[in-house]
């Protein structure tokens, strides 16, 4: 069984993630692990400098992600672009991850669950929330973005919300443990 921990950014997907994580739970984190594919996948590398320019790897190999960032910011076609190679790669990764696990459930990390067409390949999605300003700060303080920057990105993925099968909370008064165990409780047989 599959399960999704999705949110939006700020939300506290992670916090959750490493929770399942310390209870023995194999979580994959689909922002690192996309990172780790276009840096280490050659086909994934061949297919960025297709489409970017040679320019998006430095003289080490390594990816240039501000370059690759600044060539996709604020340019839709371009991150669809992007989107179409990244993706596909880290849907393959999935599934070879999933394969290769001994436990009967594992979760998968994503805030953009639909749009990379990964909902199709869970058995259920579980979501995080938390006041926008909780988020806001968070990521703030996380990462030196300003507060309309922030704002920027989560209505950007405001399209991503969806149907729950589970909602946790993580506000920083309710307790997540005591929510995780509660879902897990519920969990229904896969539909596989």
């Amino acid at each position: 069984m599959l399960i999704a921990i999705t949110g939006g950014i700020g939300s506290g997907k992670s916090v959750v993630s490493k929770v399942l994580a310390t209870m023995g739970y194999p979580v994959y984190d689909t922002d690192s692990e996309a990172r780790r594919l276009m840096d280490a996948d050659a086909r994934v590398r061949e297919a960025l400098i297709q489409a970017f320019g040679p320019e998006v790897f430095d003289a080490d190999g390594k990816l240039n992600r501000a370059g690759l960032a600044s060539k996709v910011f604020n340019n839709p076609e371009a991150l669809q672009l992007l989107n179409s190679i990244v993706h596909p790669a880290v849907r393959d990764d999935v599934k070879r991850w999933c394969q290769s696990q001994a436990t009967p459930i594992a979760f998968v990390e994503t805030a953009i669950l639909h749009q990379s067409k990964m909902d199709a390949m869970v058995d259920a999605v579980w979501t995080v929330t938390a006041p926008m300003q909780v988020r806001i700060e968070r990521v703030m303080q996380r990462s030196g973005l300003t507060v309309s920057q922030v704002a920027d990105r989560i209505r950007s993925q405001q399209a991503e919300e969806g149907k729950a099968d589970v909602v946790i909370v993580n506000d920083g008064e309710q307790a997540i443990l005591p929510q995780i165990v509660d879902a897990m409780r519920e969990l229904k047989p896969c539909k596989c």
